[in-house]
């Protein structure tokens, strides 16, 4: 896997879960402690619930990207509905971060990745989608370290590119997978970069593994 590239992502998400930002905060720590640059896709709500972290994120330069503020599919909102969820979660990523997250996004769930008025309106907010190659479902219950470690690894060296890796932000599965997903995919000769770092960058759900 000489000079492959890995990306990893991480959804900032549902203030409405207490353990989430202890969670959140490990993962910044590992991330910190390997000197692993990341991209964190952040929702407008849990910036305001949690600006201390999101100050965190963007104080150690990774980069930041906007996750829309509701965090509902935007394929229910209008054109007007998505441009103003929007323009409310840039208004709360910059808020407590000094960051503008422009150009990039991540649609909550992937929805309306492939929808014409939802694309229409991020271009029109000055934004990209920003999509996956891998996803290994970290968020569902039942989810444990060691077997997260193993199907993101696998799913990265079986696809043997540059690869943007789809993780979140409060599952402590992830935080516990974290070291040795970092560990595995360096011994295998890749290195970790922020999104921005590729000029393609996939726009739609990739694979999924787990």
């Amino acid at each position: 896997m000489t000079d492959v590239r890995i990306a990893l992502t991480f959804d900032a998400e549902h203030p409405d879960l207490p353990p989430g930002e202890v969670v959140a905060e490990e993962i910044l720590t590992i991330l910190d402690r390997e000197a692993v640059p990341a991209t964190f896709f952040v929702q407008g709500r849990w910036a305001s619930a949690y600006p201390e972290i999101a100050r965190r994120i963007a104080a150690a330069g990774h980069l930041i990207g906007n996750h829309s503020h509701a965090h509902a599919p935007l394929t229910r909102f209008t054109e007007e509905g998505i441009l103003a969820d929007i323009a409310e979660a840039e208004s709360e990523i910059i808020g407590a971060t000094g960051i503008d997250p422009r150009p990039w996004f991540r649609c909550p769930f992937g929805e309306g990745a492939d929808d014409d008025v939802v694309l229409g309106a991020i271009a029109a907010a000055g934004y990209r989608h920003a999509g996956w190659d891998v996803d290994v479902f970290d968020w569902q219950a039942g989810r444990i370290a060691s077997s997260l470690e193993t199907d993101v690894v696998a799913a990265v060296l079986e696809r043997g590119g540059d690869t943007v890796v789809l993780l979140h932000s409060w599952p402590a599965a992830t935080a516990g997978a974290l070291p040795g997903i970092i560990r595995a995919l360096r011994e295998a000769g890749a290195a970790f970069v922020r999104l921005d770092a590729f000029a393609d960058v996939p726009v739609g759900a990739g694979e999924a593994a787990g």
